[in-house]
């Protein structure tokens, strides 16, 4: 487990990709938000959450990520997920994320289907 985070965004037709290194937690989410709350962002139907292998998360992490969906879900945004470890998707599943966002096992596969 590291001690920060690394995000950084792309855009793939009308889907924007936020790629995620590193420890999402309760002093790291609110990057993940303000770089959700960017006006490129905000605007696309879209968006990927690309989590790195070595990802680690916390239970503050989740919460800043809920918000997330729950803000996305009223702007009529779909959020998706890829490169999601074992632990991220034992997580998911239980608080209920895996009923709001469809994952995929690599960003391929997700844009894809996108």
């Amino acid at each position: 487990m590291g001690i920060g985070i690394k995000v950084s965004t792309d855009h793939v037709k009308d889907v924007v990709i936020i790629g995620i290194q590193g420890d999402v937690t309760a002093a790291t989410g609110e990057v993940i938000v303000n770089i959700y709350n960017d006006d490129s962002i905000l605007n696309t139907p879209k968006i990927l959450l690309e989590f790195d292998k070595d990802c680690y998360i916390n239970i503050g992490g989740l919460a800043y990520l809920i918000d997330i969906v729950a803000a996305a879900r009223k702007k009529g945004q779909i959020i998706y997920a890829c490169g999601l470890s074992e632990h991220f998707q034992k997580l998911f599943h239980m608080v209920g994320l895996s009923k709001c966002i469809s994952t995929y096992t690599s960003k391929d596969s997700a844009l894809e289907d996108l």
